[in-house]
């Protein structure tokens, strides 16, 4: 269990700078996280993230309880 979920972390801090990346809708101007931070705009998206992410992970843990019960049903 301790594995799988450390897997899962490894897994969500690789895919970070990859979302990081993504393009700016406006081409004319591109925020800096110095500029989403003035705005406070920069705690939108942390909120956002760690939604999805404890949202991810309480799935995966429900996931891993189901799989778990049906295997004990099925011996």
């Amino acid at each position: 269990m301790a594995k799988k979920i450390i897997s899962l972390f490894t897994c969500l801090y690789m895919m970070l700078p990859v979302s990081l990346l993504a393009q700016v809708t406006d081409p004319q101007k591109q925020y800096t996280a110095f500029d989403m931070r003035q705005n406070g705009k920069i705690y939108v998206v942390v909120a956002v993230m760690v939604i999805i992410m404890v949202g991810l992970l309480l799935y995966m843990l429900r996931l891993d309880r189901k799989i778990t019960r049906l295997e004990k049903d099925s011996r």
